[in-house]
């Protein structure tokens, strides 16, 4: 597999990726909407949770484990606080929807919250978050997997937790601000990745079953498999774990559905909440207060003068406008993941562009 990433545009990847999902028997609707979601994270470039998702996702199509019709049970409806049982929908789709109805409510009632348990994964959390701030509009979202337990507790040694990410978006007088973090110090993807290249991660972000620190992604397939470390590692990982407990109390403990079930499938469990600037202090006043932090640290002197302070998310979205206008540069090997299935269900693969 080469190394080299190839350069595809926007259109051209988005109907490759909607012709595939609804060969696989999705819905129109929603093929559109799960391919623009995993494209998004590959133009934020956020590549492991993009369209690197898509071959996984057609495989659980094919088994019957992503649903491909319907719509969300309604377990609870009230103005600002509303439960889904997602039905095994998918997550991309799902959280989209969520996030277009909080947005709308929040209008009114200055807040949303929306939780969606038994859904499918839900990709990258970034990929949401400017259809949030487009719209002036403060989003939260977190996401857990109950059916995974790849991190380790601080102090343990066996997985208990998922990575547990965290995103959040605010809009300032310039760009916005996009956080999207995990609650490890490195996600399920990045370790399969590099697993599956055969190389070493860039750190000892992992733990062995001996309980040993170790940089070798391979551990997490071993017999006697690994964990990956919370956000603080060996140390100071007591910060990383209370986050990710909490990411599980509001997205399994909120939706009512979680590790306590028996949850053995791919999920997305997701707490999702929504805050209208003009119904609090006002959005001119939420501007200037979020403008004035960002530009303090966007002046703060540099430890290295070629290597200024960079705020969260906005060189994502400068690569977004970049790729979007030159063309998303694809990580070698996400393209010939999706050959077979471009076989089998007769959909021709996209034409890649020459990229400056």
């Amino acid at each position: 597999m080469t190394s080299e990433r190839s350069s595809y545009s926007y259109d051209s990847l988005l109907t490759f990726a909607t012709s595939l999902l609804v060969g696989a028997g999705m819905e129109p609707s929603k093929a559109d909407v799960i391919s623009d979601v995993l494209i998004e994270g590959d133009l934020l470039g956020h590549d492991t949770h993009g369209l690197q998702l898509l071959a996984p996702y057609l495989a659980d199509i094919e088994s019957g484990a992503m649903a491909t019709h319907g719509e969300p049970e309604i377990i609870s409806d009230l103005p600002a606080a509303i439960a889904w049982n997602g039905k095994r929908l998918p997550g991309t789709w799902l959280t989209t929807k969520a996030l277009e109805l909080a947005c709308e409510r929040a209008k009114t009632y200055g807040t949303c919250t929306v939780t969606i348990g038994g859904g499918h994964h839900i990709a990258c959390l970034a990929a949401y978050l400017l259809k949030a701030t487009q719209n002036n509009m403060v989003a939260i979202i977190m996401s857990s997997a109950p059916e995974n337990k790849s991190v380790a507790p601080f102090g343990g040694r066996t997985g208990a937790l998922t990575p547990n990410p965290i995103a959040a978006g605010w809009p300032t007088n310039d760009l916005p601000i996009l956080i999207d973090v995990s609650t490890s110090i490195t996600t399920n993807g990045m370790v399969g990745r590099s697993a599956g290249n055969q190389e070493d991660l860039p750190g000892s972000w992992l733990i062995d079953h001996e309980g040993n620190l170790t940089n070798d992604p391979t551990v997490m397939s071993a017999n006697q498999s690994g964990a990956l470390l919370p956000i603080g590692g060996i140390e100071y990982g007591h910060k990383g774990f209370s986050l990710g407990l909490l990411v599980e109390a509001l997205t399994q403990g909120l939706s009512g559905h979680g590790r306590a079930d028996g949850v053995d499938t791919w999920t997305g469990e997701v707490f999702l909440q929504v805050f209208n600037p003009k119904l609090f202090g006002g959005l001119h006043q939420f501007k200037k207060q979020s403008s004035w932090i960002a530009n303090a640290c966007l002046n703060s002197d540099p430890i290295d003068p070629n290597s200024p302070v960079r705020l969260p998310g906005q060189q994502g979205i400068k690569r977004r406008l970049h790729q979007l206008k030159f063309g998303v540069a694809l990580h070698p090997s996400i393209i010939p993941a999706l050959v077979p299935w471009s076989k089998d269900l007769n959909v021709e693969l996209p034409t890649a562009t020459d990229s400056p």
